[in-house]
């Protein structure tokens, strides 16, 4: 591919360093910086489309000489190591950073499984949370996972860093308009009547092992501060809570870890299930 070398910090270089730090400008241009070799990895399995490889002047492992010569891009760029170091948010300076087309944010049928399980987050107010969810959810046999309202960026590059190879894995769906999610539900529903949503809460609700999460579900889990609004409360078919201990000093738990726990309920219930079916 064509390379284009870069010795001064010209707009070129400006553009990546507002990539990795202007949410708008990010926007406009379509596109978010990514470094780390699983993350890069992952995006070049799952068909993400790099636009550019960022890389040194200096000799290349074979992993990033690989990916610079199979990997179609519309151009790449060569720094001096001054600029190289500057540019990378990591102690030992990444050899190689890609510059990746964001994706259509889409609500679709294609992404349920033919048990849909659904989760999602509303108002993320944490990066770190936010990168710990979409790792839960890959990691714990969710479809995929909408978030909603304003809240962090999701190609801010501590997400991506903190989701590690499972940003690229896991669809994730930016919902802006409510009516798009809720006329969405009610497709769900229409094709799998028994779906349902279950909110979750702090206060004292049903306990999440004596509710039923075998069948087709959303599972709703609001902002680390506020909780989930009431708009969604009220349109839960029921809300759960984790149980604690009863002489626990905490209240709550950090809501990517009362996410994670929830989501292991799940599939907990699912592979019993499966298990008792196969045996009978």
């Amino acid at each position: 591919m064509a390379t284009t070398d870069i010795f001064t910090r010209n707009n070129v270089y400006q553009h990546f360093q507002v990539l990795k730090t202007n949410r708008n400008k990010r926007y406009r241009a379509g596109e978010f910086f990514v470094e780390g070799v699983r993350s890069i990895n992952e995006a070049v399995a799952r068909g993400w489309h790099v636009r550019s490889f960022v890389f040194g002047g200096g000799r290349l492992s074979d992993w990033a000489d690989k990916l610079l010569r199979t990997v179609r891009t519309e151009m790449n760029y060569r720094l001096t190591e001054e600029l190289l170091q500057e540019l990378s948010g990591k102690t030992d300076t990444s050899e190689l950073m890609a510059v990746i087309e964001m994706r259509e944010d889409k609500l679709q049928r294609s992404l349920l499984s033919d048990n849909p399980f659904i989760v999602l987050f509303d108002r993320p107010s944490n990066r770190g949370n936010l990168g710990t969810m979409i790792r839960s959810c890959d990691a714990l046999g969710a479809d995929f996972l909408i978030m909603t309202g304003h809240g962090v960026d999701l190609y801010d590059p501590d997400v991506v860093v903190s989701a590690m190879g499972s940003f690229f894995k896991l669809p994730v769906v930016r919902v802006a308009d409510n009516n798009a999610l809720w006329g969405f539900v009610a497709d769900v529903k229409r094709e799998f009547p028994d779906f349902r949503l279950i909110g979750t809460t702090a206060h004292k609700e049903n306990p999440v092992q004596s509710v039923n999460l075998e069948g087709p579900v959303m599972l709703m889990v609001g902002n680390e501060t506020m909780g989930l609004n009431q708009n969604f409360k009220d349109r839960c078919d029921l809300l759960c809570t984790i149980p604690m201990a009863e002489d626990s000093y905490a209240s709550s738990f950090n809501v990517s870890c009362a996410a994670s726990i929830l989501m292991y309920e799940v599939m907990r219930q699912r592979s019993a299930a499966r298990r008792v079916s196969e045996e009978v």
